[in-house]
């Protein structure tokens, strides 16, 4: 009898408790974290593209968070430092989708980290915004990513349009070895005969190389060539623009988006006046019409990043806000996190205004933008001006 009602009253108690532990448990767990994965190059020779992008995935989830978070549950941050390396890339995508069980992937400073973990990605079925430039990333397509950054074909157009106004047509093509780089000389090369450009030079140089001289003494020695146009991103391009000025090459000289950062300024000092690029709006942000569709945007990123971290904006920041911001809209308009109605909700962003440009994505284009999303900019005085 004893047993019985021993029995009965340790049913009665475990029900009690099972029910207690529901009427707490169930709020919590539907107040998870919604689980924002990165990798990015925040130290080691792309940290000019990482550490920014990380300062911006960093202030811009408290910021959320601080206003309620997505739909009643709070953001949570799980990045890791790549440095640059594809292996570490690798390690660490895999570490955020089989431990930290991430709920979409923003992330990738550059096309060779990207690159490394696409098929991760893509057999895990995970959301993926990368920040790096390549167009190889979302051409062909590939189901799960995407990516923000205009693409390395888009920069040699623009510059190529650029050329054209200014009756240049034989150039020569200065580049480094790397993904990126190695992607947009052969973008430029492809596109170039579409705008009326012979490449009449091609000159490459090593990732820790310090004197291109050589190749620049070339080029100067070349028959015919009108520019020059550096394919490039890190301190490469710096060293080039100086040794430019160093062997007397006056030719009008163009440097890749992948510059388009202060750092670089800094790192060529004088030798930079002069050089045009293609980049967002955002450096030049606070000079945009007022009917600009980006300029609300643009100026208020600006303002709350110098005011945050007392440094410089620069566009690789730019390229995680959007990596951001488009996750976030897609988990508001999937209604939750569930990856597949995430993915689908990205692909059909439409008119979204961001720090790149104005996002138009379809089954098709996993980038979304077209050649209005870059400006041209010249550097005069030490600072970009906007090329009319």
């Amino acid at each position: 009898m004893k047993s019985t009602l021993a029995k009965n009253s340790f049913k009665r108690g475990f029900a009690a408790a099972a029910a207690a532990f529901a009427l707490i448990s169930g709020p919590a767990l539907a107040q998870e974290p919604i689980k924002i994965g990165a990798f990015l190059s925040v130290t080691g020779p792309a940290s000019f593209l990482g550490d920014p992008e990380q300062k911006t995935l960093e202030l811009y989830v408290d910021k959320i968070n601080a206003a309620g978070g997505v739909l009643g549950r709070k953001l949570k941050l799980v990045s890791y430092d790549s440095a640059g390396d594809a292996e570490k890339a690798r390690t660490f995508a895999k570490r955020l989708i089989d431990q930290d069980k991430v709920d979409v992937i923003v992330g990738g400073s550059t096309t060779g980290e990207t690159m490394a973990v696409i098929p991760l990605v893509e057999a895990a079925q995970i959301p993926f915004i990368s920040l790096a430039g390549a167009v190889v990333i979302t051409e062909p397509v590939k189901k799960w990513v995407f990516k923000t950054p205009q693409s390395d074909r888009m920069a040699c157009e623009k510059i190529f349009v650029d050329m054209q106004s200014r009756k240049l047509s034989k150039i020569a093509l200065i580049s480094g070895n790397g993904a990126f780089d190695k992607s947009m000389r052969a973008q430029c090369m492809d596109v170039a005969k579409n705008y009326g450009i012979q490449i009449v030079a091609d000159e490459t140089y090593g990732a820790g190389d310090t004197d291109m001289t050589a190749q620049l003494t070339k080029i100067k020695n070349t028959a015919g060539v009108q520019a020059v146009l550096n394919a490039g991103f890190g301190a490469g391009p710096a060293i080039v623009t100086k040794n430019y000025r160093q062997v007397g090459i006056t030719l009008p000289f163009y440097q890749s988006h992948g510059v388009a950062s202060k750092e670089y300024i800094k790192l060529s000092g004088g030798a930079a006046e002069g050089v045009r690029l293609p980049a967002g709006a955002l450096l030049v942000a606070d000079g945009l019409p007022a009917n600009d569709p980006q300029r609300a945007v643009l100026v208020a990123y600006k303002h709350e990043y110098e005011s945050h971290y007392k440094s410089d904006v620069a566009t690789f920041g730019g390229h995680a806000w959007d990596g951001l911001m488009l996750a976030v809209d897609a988990i508001k308009k999937a209604g939750g996190t569930d990856k597949a109605k995430v993915r689908d909700a990205i692909e059909a962003t439409h008119g979204f205004v961001g720090i790149d440009g104005v996002f138009n994505m379809s089954p098709t284009d996993h980038m979304g933008l077209n050649l209005s999303a870059f400006r041209m900019l010249e550097i005069k005085g030490g600072d970009w001006t906007l090329v009319k």
